[in-house]
């Protein structure tokens, strides 16, 4: 009876850490490009995008390290939000360092010429090798533990509110739409991510006419807790529209030392309702001080750099807890605060 017992309690206590295990996110450093590594509590990872090709391998090398960090051996999804070489060029490099099963996508590509046929070609090569889902928006990539709804894809973007949103956007006044932009950036699979009561957004490259379309008149997709900067803080896309609508807790940008961070994109996101913090993976050298978030919140402060990471852990109750691998500085933010 006693043996009984102990084998009971120590079921019970396995259970109680599943429950209690958090999720784990990696934003990785690859230079202006996007390599998001998401460790569901049940284990399962989710990668969106594999950033630059060549560079001996740079880009791989440290989504293979974050994922080591993470205890992952293996990429259950990649996700690819669209075909330019700093998303998609990567693939074969980390195909070679880490078994990818599931290929996750908006189908064909919509530009055409040597370099982006080139690109495309070489993704389907491996795409081919595992399983491909291609999604559409309102679709769920099934990976257990979270909940991860698809909001735009090839050009489309949710027809109509998620649960729970649906709100009139008084940020949409004034919105002033821009020149269609025909690239493969207003084609982004962009997701949203959800644990519990802790949400995250990550719209890939998505350009600012599609994202008015998720947030006016109505806001389709509610708050979020974390903001993942769209199209690494360009100023081509994150207009108020949508930033102010999604009002998020925390924003993080992907950008590099010269590529995105602009000071448009930046000042919108900081002056965003609720914003409490931006969090870097670059100082953005055209930016200068006013327009950087201080080097505290910031992963690379040196244009040549190591590739620090920003790592951000999540409970079910929406509090989260973000850290900067550079100088191991962490803050912690409630639900609601």
């Amino acid at each position: 009876m006693r043996v009984s017992r102990i084998v009971l309690l120590s079921l019970v206590w396995a259970c109680a850490l599943a429950v209690a295990k958090p999720l784990e996110v990696y934003f990785v450093d690859v230079e202006g490009g996007q390599a998001t590594l998401f460790v569901s509590p049940s284990g399962e990872s989710l990668l969106v995008d594999t950033g630059w090709s060549g560079f001996n391998s740079r880009d791989a090398d440290r989504i293979a390290a974050a994922a080591k960090k993470a205890g992952v051996k293996k990429i259950d999804y990649l996700l690819i939000t669209h075909y330019h070489e700093d998303h998609v060029g990567g693939v074969p490099q980390l195909a070679a360092k880490l078994p990818i099963r599931n290929f996750v996508d908006h189908g064909p590509n919509g530009e055409h010429g040597e370099r982006p046929d080139a690109l495309f070609n070489t993704y389907v090569s491996y795409r081919d090798k595992g399983n491909h889902i291609q999604v559409k928006p309102g679709d769920k990539i099934p990976i257990k533990g979270l909940d991860v709804t698809v909001v735009s894809s090839a050009g489309d973007v949710l027809a109509g509110p998620l649960p729970g949103a649906g709100q009139p956007n008084p940020a949409c006044a004034g919105f002033q739409k821009r020149a269609e932009d025909k690239s493969e950036n207003a084609r982004s699979t962009g997701i949203l991510v959800s644990y519990g009561s802790f949400r995250i957004i990550d719209l890939g490259d998505l350009t600012w006419n599609k994202e008015y379309l998720l947030a006016c008149p109505d806001n389709k997709i509610g708050t979020v807790s974390v903001y993942l900067s769209t199209h690494h803080g360009m100023n081509i896309s994150g207009p108020p529209a949508i930033v102010d609508a999604l009002h998020p807790q925390v924003a993080i940008m992907n950008n590099g030392a010269k590529k995105g961070g602009t000071a448009e994109a930046w000042q919108t996101i900081r002056h965003s309702p609720g914003l409490q913090d931006i969090w870097q993976l670059h100082f953005a050298v055209a930016g200068g001080r006013d327009n950087n978030a201080p080097d505290t919140f910031i992963a690379n402060t040196d244009e040549h750099c190591t590739g620090n990471w920003i790592r951000l852990s999540a409970e079910k109750d929406g509090a989260f807890t973000v850290t900067n691998s550079r100088n191991k500085y962490s803050k912690t933010y409630r639900p609601g605060a």
